[in-house]
């Protein structure tokens, strides 16, 4: 790229602006090391378990620039760099403001050789992703995976997961690293033959470098309170360890299975070249 050209594309993308909910500087749930964690209002997915309904509005929170966000990050970049952190973009939905993550994720690598990450649904077509040059710029995908059962999965969360799961499968196919999470929900997201499903399809993933089985909780309904609304999943109590050392052995058992079929995918497209 030409000189010029890169300070043009800097100057912009300092100034692209983005809907803020909150922000955290010292994160440590949401990829490697200490992350300063920024998680952006909007979201396309209404999840009968979310612990963020008040990020789902696109208007609400505040407007801020790349600059800005920049200007909240350096004080604590020594925390980062010695801890091999990063800057983590969640939600809301990350990919709903596409320009501005990409933009900010890009600024943090050039401007402080930051790891970059997002924490997302999947809920974004990927050609929307590759053209602002948002996962070019993303060193990591935390991608949550619901349900593999396409219409429970709709009732859990408002919309299907096609485009999910093309997601998934273009971060595999693109040679992208993700980590997978799943929440495991007691009666909702925990039956075996959805546990062996969601494993087959993990196992069929290329790029895949942690999976993380994570216990539903309430510590969000107090917000569906404060916002009037009902909350779904009243009366569901939170799992057992014996029910996640469970669906852990469930999950293996089915990435087990299809980890065959992909060594001989490998194989099959090393042969091609």
């Amino acid at each position: 790229m030409p000189h010029h050209d890169k300070q043009h594309r800097d100057r912009s993308d300092n100034s692209v602006k983005g809907r803020v909910h909150s922000l955290e500087t010292f994160g440590t749930m949401d990829g490697p090391g200490i992350r300063f964690v920024l998680f952006l209002q909007g979201c396309a997915l209404r999840c009968r378990y979310c612990h963020n309904p008040d990020t789902w509005d696109m208007s609400a929170g505040r407007e801020m620039s790349v600059g800005e966000a920049l200007a909240e990050i350096e004080p604590y970049l020594d925390y980062y760099w010695q801890s091999g952190g990063g800057i983590t973009i969640s939600g809301g939905e990350p990919t709903l403001q596409a320009p501005f993550v990409a933009a900010l994720l890009r600024e943090a690598k050039s401007r402080f050789g930051l790891h970059t990450a997002i924490d997302s649904s999947g809920f974004c077509e990927p050609a929307h992703a590759e053209a602002c040059g948002l996962l070019d710029a993303t060193d990591l995908v935390l991608l949550d995976l619901k349900l593999m059962d396409a219409a429970r999965h709709e009732d859990l969360t408002s919309r299907p997961n096609d485009r999910i799961l093309r997601f998934a499968r273009h971060l595999s196919d693109t040679g992208r690293r993700m980590w997978i999470r799943h929440v495991l929900i007691p009666g909702v997201t925990d039956r075996r033959e959805d546990l062996l499903a969601l494993g087959r399809f993990i196992g069929s993933l290329r790029g895949v470098e942690k999976f993380e089985l994570l216990p539903y909780h309430r510590m969000g309904v107090y917000k569906w309170r404060q916002l009037g609304l009902p909350y779904p999943l009243d009366g569901v109590r939170e799992p057992t360890e014996r029910e996640i050392e469970r669906a852990k052995a469930v999950i293996e058992e089915g990435r087990r299975e299809a980890e065959p079929a992909l060594a001989c995918a490998g194989r099959t497209d090393a042969g091609r070249r």
